[in-house]
């Protein structure tokens, strides 16, 4: 008798155990945030802003939040502004430099300034020094062509006011006083030029993004579910999705409904909105590309150096792969990276699978990924050509920047992957898209993000893009409207049209940031008659388009 009761109970707790690990049944969100990173946590926020009352989760693979790009120490936080990166300011077919797209991107940083210094007064976001820190941004070349680029780049920016307060110069003993550890050694001799602006920063996107998931913890409709892969996105017959994941630590097997889907996955995106199935996403490839930095942090030399101090990039590599020496502060300490030197990975995600190119190829992207494949000969050259980088070559570029660097101070470090966005096209077959781009569903009840840089700096933009996407309803209404210009005062302002919204805006963030007091814009004259008979310019891509 005793034999058969044990043997029922036996059999009870198997039931039980076995049950466990199948679904359970689906909880019911009106948000599902999948991936933990900087751009999904920012949606968070908004919508715990706009709609307290909606209830969110937040699905992550790995362990923790902002573990992949967000984290600094796969280079998220250079605070992408336009003041230094040339490769925003191409020259036309005429040797113009052209500067629209370095305004637009200095406008999308200044709506992320005042995201943050509202999230700083509501005390979402704690002591602005751990997350932001003034570092100035600098250009930095040689040679004869590079320099007259500069140049004339320093008088094209002198335009906005966006971009006032930036200094340029060709004399060694004014750039010695930028940036010292730059100069020492260097060939006095060599013909070289800078730009310095004051108004730089370095950002630590995995502080911030830790504090504000911290924050959704705290109220009472959110939940995050850690160590959780999402398998499955399914659309429901109400119109909802069925998102199904599993615990990566104990097998258990999840399925929650949810309203409206975000995939902020960074390079994970991809994938999970093939699974979704939505027609749209047939429209994409991915092409990763990772890159590593030379890194040290002996105190000596981290604190001869506070800048970012960016170069040309070499003729074919991705605009993400742009040199600099890069002052950071990371996980407290200040610390250089130089670089970056691209690496190539069949991986999607740092901590992905080397089969992730591979599952991502369709029938439907195959040829445009061929298309660009072949168009794009010299980046596969340029990638090639790194690739078989000798640790002598790579210090030899150090050098260039840093001519008294000394080997022994300096390791090898491995950042994150970025996925650049392969579109296909009519006319060409495929393009090769260098910056991010919202996808969403015809109905606007799933979305996400691909693509790359300069992707945290704008964070807030971009998912402000988002919330004008699929609530283009709600955003309309005056509640959502008061709301949004409570958080973001020049929300529906081009600030590069007003030298005093510019100012105001500086002031009001630099205060609430602990930032430096802005400089003093000059206002912009009335326009020549010459200027004034000129055609307008073509509108600027959005902020969502943009890339590094």
């Amino acid at each position: 008798m005793f034999k058969k009761v044990n043997t029922a109970l036996l059999g009870l707790a198997l039931s039980l155990g076995m049950s466990s690990v199948h679904a359970q049944e689906a909880k019911k969100v009106d948000v599902l945030l999948i991936g933990g990173g900087i751009m999904s946590a920012t949606l968070g926020v908004w919508l715990n802003e706009l709609e307290p009352d909606w209830s969110m989760e937040m699905v992550e693979r790995l362990d923790g939040v902002a573990e992949e790009s967000s984290n600094g120490w796969n280079n998220a936080g250079t605070g992408h502004s336009a003041l230094a990166e040339l490769n925003y300011t191409p020259e036309d077919k005429n040797g113009n430099v052209e500067i629209p797209k370095a305004v637009e991107i200095n406008e999308a940083f200044q709506i992320s300034r005042q995201f943050w210094s509202w999230q700083v007064q509501q005390g979402v976001l704690k002591n602005p020094r751990s997350f932001i820190n003034t570092t100035p941004h600098m250009s930095f070349v040689w040679g004869d062509d590079n320099i007259k680029f500069l140049k004339k780049r320093f008088e094209a920016l002198k335009a906005s006011p966006l971009f006032a307060g930036m200094q340029y110069s060709e004399d060694p003993a004014q750039i010695a006083k930028w940036v010292p550890l730059m100069m020492e050694g260097r060939d006095p001799n060599q013909k070289i030029a800078a730009t310095w602006s004051p108004l730089g920063t370095d950002m630590n996107f995995g502080e911030i993004t830790r504090q504000f998931v911290a924050h959704l913890q705290t109220t009472p409709k959110f939940d995050l579910k850690l160590s959780s892969e999402v398998q499955d996105i399914t659309k429901n017959a109400d119109g909802s999705w069925r998102v199904s994941y599993k615990n990566l630590k104990d097998g258990t097997k999840t399925e929650t409904d949810a309203k409206f889907v975000f995939i902020g996955a960074g390079g994970g995106a991809l994938h999970l909105l093939q699974k979704s199935g939505i027609p749209e996403a047939k429209e994409y490839a991915g092409f990763p590309v990772g890159g590593s930095f030379l890194v040290t942090d002996n105190p000596t030399v981290a604190e001869a150096h506070l800048a970012k101090a960016y170069g040309k990039a070499s003729v074919g590599a991705p605009p993400m792969s742009v040199p600099h020496l890069d002052t950071r502060v990371l996980d407290g300490k200040r610390v250089i990276l130089f670089g970056p030197f691209a690496t190539f990975s069949t991986k999607f995600l740092k901590e992905g699978s080397y089969l992730d190119l591979l599952t991502s190829t369709t029938t439907h992207n195959i040829w445009p990924m061929t298309k660009v494949g072949i168009r794009e000969y010299p980046l596969v050259e340029y990638l090639a050509g790194q690739l078989m980088l000798s640790d002598d070559d790579r210090f030899n570029a150090l050098k260039e920047y840093f001519p008294n660097a000394k080997k022994e101070d300096w390791r090898l470090w491995q950042a994150g992957q970025r996925v650049q966005i392969i579109k296909r096209d009519e006319e060409q077959g495929g393009v090769l898209k260098l910056g991010t781009e919202v996808v969403s569903s015809a109905d606007n009840t799933i979305a996400g993000l691909l693509g790359a840089s300069p992707g945290a700096s704008t964070a807030a933009p971009i998912m402000l893009t988002v919330l004008q996407k699929v609530f283009k309803d709600k955003v309309a209404t005056p509640e959502w409207q008061a709301k949004l210009h409570q958080i973001v005062p020049s929300y529906g302002t081009k600030l590069n049209d007003s030298p005093e919204a510019v100012a105001k805006e500086w002031a009001y963030t630099a205060g609430v940031l602990q930032l430096p007091t802005p400089p003093v814009i000059p206002q912009r004259a009335a326009p020549t008659a010459t200027e004034a008979a000129k055609p307008a310019a073509e509108p600027s891509k959005p902020a969502s388009d943009l890339a590094l």
